[in-house]
């Protein structure tokens, strides 16, 4: 019984945008927005992004904290740096799930 349990726990886990991008509310596997990095927290996992529209999310322009999942793709980035990004909302919570430097 509890392994039926954690497999459950696990796919929802997954099926919920910490692993598949499937069934993560808005998300659109193709599309990037800009915006530039005002600060990160390599202790929480978070992102201060300045960033344009976010369409797949019906978001003006702003600047918000966004949790990265993960956290590690963070690591090669700093405040100041130009980033292209995926977002998606889950659970009510605004997530980066890919993040690369712009060209």
């Amino acid at each position: 019984m509890k392994k039926i349990i954690a497999v459950s726990l696990f796919a929802s886990v997954l099926a919920s945008g910490f692993g598949v991008h499937a069934g993560s509310e808005g998300q659109d596997a193709n599309f990037l927005t800009e915006g530039e990095i005002r600060k990160i927290d390599p202790d929480t996992g978070r992102v201060t992004l300045r960033h344009g529209p976010i369409e797949n999310l019906n978001m003006p322009g702003m600047t918000m904290i966004f949790q990265a999942v993960p956290a590690e793709q963070l690591s090669d980035l700093q405040a100041g740096d130009k980033v292209r990004f995926r977002a998606s909302k889950n659970n009510g919570s605004f997530i980066v799930t890919d993040i690369e430097k712009a060209q």
